[in-house]
């Protein structure tokens, strides 16, 4: 190779390298240079995210998101979306990171990158408390609607495990799926059994009851996720969660959102 081709092809490796590395670095500077960082959210998913009694975004969630702003200095801005809005307002650059209980999917990560997990929870079939359900089989028949949330692994589990029942998916939050169940326009439901008992609550005294909590195999991991080429981002978040599980502020946080129920008279 002539010396002109070959510098000419060690200028484009060090160009390559030069612009890799500012991608690598680009989003997290912005954060720190703007000011502010910028988290999309679905609200109405207690006790993940949600807007509380006044008028403020709360939650698990949104509190690790403050924690993160707060270890930056800079301030925090939530920003709210449907659930198929979340992953678009990453890609789209009108957020930094998406925050939500979504479980990282292969066909999800040929869009974002997962941070690793933060939390898990378990998959399950609700039905209301009179029905005749008893076992999986029951409810994998084609005379049986199942209501999902769109877009949710929920959706696939279903598909999967009860491939025979009729399919009903809503947009929005799971609340949705629990007031079509006891409005009986679905016969049952599938979501993480987190979000159901959270907000069962809020509906009549035992109507709801969860079939079974063992729905697929094992639990599924929760993950907080960014653009492919927000490396930075995705290392320092890392960081942040096992820096706060050292220090004491994950479990803090997990102890009153998730595994108690203090949280409602104060939000």
């Amino acid at each position: 190779m002539k010396s002109g081709k070959i510098l000419i092809v060690l200028l484009a490796l060090m160009l390559s390298v030069f612009f890799t590395g500012i991608a690598m670095a680009g989003t997290l500077t912005d954060i720190v240079n703007r000011g502010e960082l910028r988290v999309a959210v679905q609200s109405g998913v207690a006790p993940f995210a949600f807007v509380d009694k006044n008028g403020k975004h709360t939650g698990s969630m949104v509190d690790f998101a403050q924690e993160m702003a707060n270890r930056m200095g800079v301030k925090l801005k939530i920003l709210d979306f449907d659930w198929d809005g979340l992953i678009p307002a990453v890609l789209s650059g009108k957020a930094d990171i998406l925050a939500a209980d979504m479980t990282p999917t292969l066909k999800r990560a040929l869009k974002v990158t997962f941070i690793d997990p933060w939390y898990e929870v378990q998959p399950c079939i609700f039905t209301q408390t009179n029905a005749p359900y008893k076992t999986i089989a029951d409810v994998n028949k084609p005379n049986v609607t199942v209501g999902v949330l769109l877009g949710s692994t929920g959706e696939q589990k279903v598909k999967k495990y009860l491939p025979k029942a009729k399919v009903k998916a809503y947009k929005g939050s799971g609340r949705m799926v629990v007031q079509a169940l006891v409005a009986g326009r679905i016969d049952a439901g599938v979501n993480d059994d987190l979000a159901v008992l959270t907000v069962l609550p809020d509906f009549p005294p035992h109507s709801i009851r969860l079939l079974d909590k063992r729905l697929g195999h094992g639990k599924d991991p929760l993950c907080f996720a960014v653009r492919p080429d927000s490396v930075n981002l995705w290392q320092w978040t890392n960081l942040f969660f096992k820096t706060i599980r050292r220090d004491g502020t994950y479990d803090k946080n997990i102890n009153y959102w998730m595994k108690s129920t203090a949280w409602k008279k104060d939000h």
